[in-house]
């Protein structure tokens, strides 16, 4: 089965999730894929990183992070409008995050953990929570 299929057919599945036809779209300033990679090179995982800038501090601060574990969960590019996208399902709703810029590196240090040396993860202003379920829809 086609992977775009397998995705319409949970999408449109009565009772699939709880929130279905919810999405949450969201803009951040740059969307970081990391590859981090052992001593011999060999890649260990891809994590995705979202980043705002701070003009108070000159510098882009983490807001989440998460690991990939799909090849469909890496950003792809869209061009009409231009910028970078980001889509999973995240606690029964599909999310969209996405920004104009797009950076990939691979690091034997992990640039999240890094980040938070520099605004501690309280200090992270979070993506968008999911909105909770009207009381007819649960």
């Amino acid at each position: 089965m086609a992977p775009w299929l397998a995705v319409l057919l949970v999408a449109v599945t009565p009772g699939s999730n709880r929130n279905a036809g919810a999405a949450i779209k969201q803009r951040v300033d740059l969307i970081e894929l990391n590859h981090f990679v052992d001593e011999d090179g060999r890649e260990v995982f891809q994590q995705v990183i979202f980043y705002d800038w701070s003009p108070l501090h000159r510098r882009f601060h983490v807001r989440a992070w998460r690991l990939v574990k799909h090849p469909s969960q890496i950003p792809s590019r869209h061009w009409n409008p231009n910028r970078y996208e980001c889509t999973w399902h995240d606690d029964g709703v599909l999310r969209q995050v996405w920004s104009p810029k797009l950076r990939e590196t691979w690091s034997q240090q992990d640039p999240e953990r890094i980040n938070r040396t520099l605004l501690p993860e309280d200090q992270r202003v979070p993506l968008r929570a999911p909105r909770p379920p009207k009381e007819n829809e649960s």
